[in-house]
């Protein structure tokens, strides 16, 4: 993915790398690299006080030379020549970086009672398993629990245990709903007391749930995540959290969500925040002003994160700027390589499977078959149906760039049905189908027949079984990484695949189990539009009048019958 033209060993501790037609950085750090090893490694594990930033909304040079993005107190400048959204992958650690340091245990909670008289604690969990919390960190309306909710089904997705605690929910467990910004303010000492509480209860069954020793069979049984969803907005409060989850032996990242553009602090009240619990009750104009309210109440005691000594991201205007500081190991650098993909641009995705194959007539799995007859009228039909979907929001002019990029896999099927659509292409090879190993090509009776105990196992654990010399469903998700990363970067998006595929990308965006992903019904002739929202995705599914075989093979109710 990356070119390996590395500028290694650099006097001025500052090192310089490329990114594969993405952009071109030049870093200082901090924290004193003094070499990168190339190639550079898939997934980073270190690095320190390293500030990235996006170049989306500068000036882009057409002589290829370096614009200035940002200069820091010591005068070193970060550059960029592309257009487009950073992304980091650093090198190999370099071992006289020192690892993050815990700060002092503490052995008294805020309001002065022992922390193990307000705790009530489940168990110490397994040694074994590595438990980490994602601490959020920002004033109202910045975003945090929509980043909390879109790293939570990102983790799923991939088999990770994650669960987000939204302390909201438990303050209205003892406030209620409906409570106005007095409730807020920081010289309210009774609401204080509340809002702690509530804290405390949602970090105790935070606790709680990394040390449970209960898995679900479709996840990883090594790790485990939680999201602290809350402001944290003071240092006191973040110390408190950090002694307190550290006792535990679990890691801390804590990621911070600053906005300082009015529009988009506005369009989050409005969208989100008015017809909230805490507001369903109220006139809308006045839940706007008094949300107002609250937030100033929050501004007067707020302080970013400036604690050198813990692992922290701050993501500044969604994903305009990203500050990393000791970030460490593959899954913390997951999390923070996966935030700094997203963004709020209004946007929406489209998913069809080929037209109809000769192979899915003849009932055969994999392949490389070319359109049907009917497939091939699907292929002529989509061009028309797009000019429908998308003339709604298309309102540029007919010179300007195409509103929507089509990905495809590499075969046959797929590039013959997007043959006809006027829009930019593009192949992944991370698109094609699940390989079903020796079963390519077959049908399912005669799978039944000559690999009869393979036939009843993948019927017992569909996600997790792997055809003999091929791939499992677990599989598959782990090569489609690649492209939800993309995906979380891009705006329209046409991809033409295959049932599997799309079966796990459909289940990325709504939200479904690993169990049930196997299982979701993805027609021949069909195109499904998801729309990202706030807090979840809206589908809409438009079926052609085509006809074409019924592929879908349902859930048996006794493993090993069709």
């Amino acid at each position: 993915m990356l070119n390996t033209d590395w500028n290694a060993t650099i006097p001025s501790k500052s090192f310089k790398f490329r990114f594969h037609h993405w952009c071109e950085l030049q870093i200082h750090s901090g924290g004193g690299f003094s070499s990168i090893d190339a190639p550079c490694k898939a997934s980073f594990t270190r690095f320190s006080n390293v500030v990235v930033m996006s170049d989306s909304s500068t000036a882009r040079p057409s002589d290829g030379v370096p614009v200035p993005l940002l200069t820091t107190s010591d005068s070193t400048a970060l550059y960029s020549t592309s257009p487009c959204s950073t992304h980091v992958f650093p090198g190999a650690p370099n071992p006289s970086m020192p690892s993050p340091v815990p700060m002092e245990h503490r052995r008294v909670s805020p309001v002065g009672l022992p922390i193990e008289t307000i705790m009530n604690y489940e168990g110490s969990g397994n040694p074994n398993v590595k438990k980490l919390v994602c601490i959020m960190v920002g004033l109202p309306a910045r975003g945090k629990t929509y980043i909390s909710q879109r790293v939570c089904r990102f983790l799923k997705w991939l088999a990770v245990p994650c669960r987000a605690f939204n302390v909201g929910q438990y303050r209205r467990k003892y406030a209620g709903e409906n409570v106005t910004s007095e409730f807020f303010n920081p010289k309210n000492a009774a609401a204080q007391k509340i809002r702690l509480q509530a804290a405390t209860e949602a970090a105790t069954d935070l606790i709680n749930f990394l040390n449970s020793n209960e898995f679900d069979p479709s996840e990883r049984d090594d790790v485990r995540v939680a999201i602290f969803d809350a402001t944290n907005s003071t240092r006191e409060r973040r110390s408190y959290l950090l002694n307190m989850f550290t006792k535990h032996d679990i890691e801390c990242l804590f990621v911070e969500s600053i906005c300082n553009e009015p529009a988009l602090i506005l369009r989050n009240i409005r969208e989100v925040k008015v017809s909230g619990p805490d507001y369903m009750t109220r006139d809308p104009l006045e839940a706007e002003e008094d949300f107002m309210r609250r937030m100033v109440l929050f501004e007067s005691t707020y302080q970013t994160i400036t604690e050198e000594d813990v692992s922290h991201c701050k993501v500044i205007n969604v994903g305009d700027m990203v500050v990393i500081n000791r970030v460490h190991g593959w899954l913390q650098s997951r999390i923070v390589y996966y935030v700094m993909n997203l963004h709020v641009k209004s946007r929406r995705i489209f998913m069809s499977r080929h037209g109809e194959s000769m192979f899915n007539i003849a009932g055969r799995i994999g392949g490389d078959a070319e359109l049907s007859p009917r497939g091939q009228q699907y292929a002529e039909a989509l061009p028309s149906l797009f000019d429908k979907l998308l003339k709604s929001s298309d309102d540029e002019d007919e010179d300007e760039d195409p509103p929507i990029v089509v990905w495809t896999s590499t075969l046959r099927r797929t590039i013959q049905t997007a043959r006809n659509l006027r829009y930019p292409k593009l192949q992944w090879k991370s698109l094609d189908e699940l390989d079903a190993g020796v079963c390519d090509g077959m049908t399912y009776e005669e799978i039944e027949r000559d690999f009869p105990e393979d036939f009843a196992a993948r019927d017992c654990d569909k996600f997790n079984y792997r055809y003999r010399g091929g791939e499992s469903y677990r599989d598959l998700v782990i090569r489609l990484e690649p492209v939800i990363m993309e995906l979380e970067r891009q705006e329209n998006i046409l991809i033409v695949a295959h049932q599997a595929v799309i079966r796990a990308l459909y289940a990325y965006f709504l939200g479904h189990s690993l169990e049930d992903l196997p299982y979701v019904r993805v027609p021949l002739h069909s195109v499904i539009c998801i729309t990202p929202k706030a807090y979840g995705c809206e589908e809409r599914r438009v079926r052609l009048d085509i006809e074409a075989v019924d592929t879908h093979r349902p859930r048996p109710s006794k493993p090993g019958k069709a």
